[in-house]
């Protein structure tokens, strides 16, 4: 029998104690606190699940998560196919490849905080550019620290400008991939350009999609930063996603016993939808 190299463990073990001093640790500390009651002075009482059946039992959860879901829906609705038709509008070659993709990137490189405050600045109805041409040049009235239509609109423009060029980039991965020699036969067989994209690229970009979705699934649906700075979850609550209201609860009001269960629960909602995505994008695939 081949004897088996375990060596590769040592390199192996910076990462395993790097994943659990910033995941495992804190994780047991929110389980810790979601079965808890405490008053201060580190002291702390046993609640059992009491937090949990309170928060199922909760509307104020209820109407946080619906909002979150509807957002992540219309999130995934808008930008996984933009993402696709802006990746089929690129070239794939020339000197125009490298100026495509440096653009597509940029807006992924500022930070979180830093989109929401340009978006806040551009659509402010009385100083924003954008608010004041809708306002003043098109006759609408847009002011999204009034409106919750126009939060919702202003919040998805800004989730849309932000990320759809990681949809852009792994759909370009995955088109350049394609040999030549498939668009050749098609263009011998005289397929039309629809019949080259179904049966051609789009089942070529199949696994890059897939990672596409499942990322933007998993960022949309834990989003804090960039609506925070833009709306902080106004008007009213309107945009108070369940990552904005899970903050409110445990730093605003410090009730860390229904924080810690809110986080479990947010967690294990992230998970199970994730998990039911990759099986339902992969279960055709060959084993």
């Amino acid at each position: 029998m081949k004897a088996v190299n375990q060596r590769a463990w040592f390199f192996v073990l910076p990462v395993l104690l790097l994943v659990a001093f910033n995941a495992l640790i804190p994780l047991m500390t929110v389980v810790n606190y979601s079965v808890q009651e405490t008053f201060g002075n580190n002291l702390f009482f046993w609640s059992g699940l009491r937090w949990f059946e309170d928060l199922l039992n909760s509307e104020r959860f209820h109407a946080a998560l619906g909002r979150q879901f509807l957002f992540t829906a219309i999130i995934l609705a808008i930008e996984v196919p933009l993402g696709v038709i802006i990746a089929l509008s690129m070239p794939r070659r020339g000197p125009w490849v490298s100026v495509c993709l440096v653009t597509m990137a940029l807006p992924m490189l500022i930070p979180w905080n830093v989109v929401g405050a340009m978006w806040n600045i551009f659509t402010l109805p009385d100083i924003g550019l954008a608010g004041y041409f809708i306002n003043e040049t098109l006759g609408i009235p847009y002011d999204m620290t009034q409106n919750p239509m126009a939060a919702w609109i202003t919040i998805i423009a800004m989730d849309v400008w932000h990320w759809t060029s990681l949809v852009v980039l792994l759909a370009y991965a995955g088109l350049v991939s394609i040999p030549d020699a498939y668009y050749q036969a098609a263009k011998i067989d005289g397929a039309s350009n629809w019949a080259v994209f179904r049966f051609i690229q789009l089942p070529k970009m199949k696994q890059v999609l897939t990672i596409a979705i499942l990322l933007r699934f998993m960022d949309s649906f834990n989003i804090y930063t960039e609506i925070f700075v833009l709306t902080g979850g106004g008007p009213g609550n309107a945009t108070t996603l369940l990552s904005i209201d899970l903050v409110k609860l445990a730093l605003g009001q410090f009730d860390l016993g229904p924080a810690g269960a809110m986080s479990l629960i947010y967690f294990a909602i992230t998970l199970l939808v994730s998990w039911l995505f990759y099986t339902l994008m992969t279960k055709d695939d060959p084993k």
